[in-house]
């Protein structure tokens, strides 16, 4: 029996990519459980900040602590809204200059179908194996986040910023020439982030431990099935794949507290 608060799966980049529940006090290794039945099981909520048993509004916190900490202020989501650059505050400078004022990457990934998305630097590949691509690749790598916001921006009048989960994962993808478009999409960059243009990146390909694919996927919602029982089949992107067409998005419980057990 495993016990703990939900936060998004960590992974590690292999073929396939490897998949960790990682608790407080212990960890499982997701991929060791596939095509055995597993239970989860609703315990309690726990914010991931406060750490108070208050019901979950977003991201993993509660009501006060989503409107009141800087981990949740609107540039979190929409990177063109960030002001560290200018040194000026939304929430707390320090934490926003140290999350903002890095390198950052504008990307195509495809997931469903081709998407643009903006992630720091040091979360590639992690951020593509969270959305459930096979195959992406580095369009700029700017300074800071505002940057690679305004870049986003830009692109997304000419190519999606959305991914449809349902068909990520049935798997009803295509291969893409992502070189391609990256040169496509070149003649709309901003003029200020076009000399941080990433020309010459391959595309990187990502493999997931899949042994069965939902036909019809149905999600689990923990608010109203607090308890659940099925065979695991496969892991992707932050997506537990169950036998019976059930599909479980990990990051959408962070801050629940959840019992997990082998049958």
């Amino acid at each position: 029996m495993y016990e703990g608060v939900l936060t998004k799966m960590q992974t590690e980049f292999t073929k396939p990519v490897n998949y960790f529940l990682v608790f407080k006090n212990d960890f499982i290794h997701i991929n060791q459980l596939l095509d055995k039945k597993i239970t989860i099981n609703f315990v309690r909520h726990e914010c991931l900040n406060c750490h108070l048993d208050k019901p979950i509004y977003r991201q993993g916190f509660c009501r006060n602590c989503f409107f009141e900490i800087p981990q949740a202020a609107d540039w979190i989501m929409k990177p063109e809204l960030s002001k560290a650059h200018l040194d000026e505050e939304d929430r707390d400078l320090e934490f926003e200059k140290k999350v903002q004022l890095q390198p950052h990457i504008v990307y195509l990934a495809n997931s469903s179908s081709i998407k643009v998305g903006v992630t720091r630097k040091n979360q590639v590949p992690t951020r593509w194996i969270d959305q459930g691509a096979h195959e992406a690749i580095e369009i700029v790598e700017v300074p800071n986040r505002y940057l690679a916001g305004i870049t986003e921006v830009a692109l997304k009048d000419h190519i999606s910023d959305k991914t449809n989960w349902r068909t990520m994962l049935k798997n009803e993808i295509q291969d893409e020439d992502l070189i391609s478009k990256r040169e496509e999409l070149r003649a709309f960059i901003p003029e200020e982030t076009l000399p941080y243009f990433l020309g010459n990146r391959e595309e990187t390909n990502i493999v997931y431990p899949v042994h069965q694919y939902p036909v019809k996927p149905k999600t689990l919602n923990l608010d109203k099935t607090p308890h659940y029982e099925g065979v695991l089949k496969g892991v992707k992107g932050q997506y537990l794949i169950f036998e019976d067409n059930t599909v479980f998005n990990v990051r959408s419980y962070e801050g629940y507290v959840v019992a997990i057990d082998v049958v």
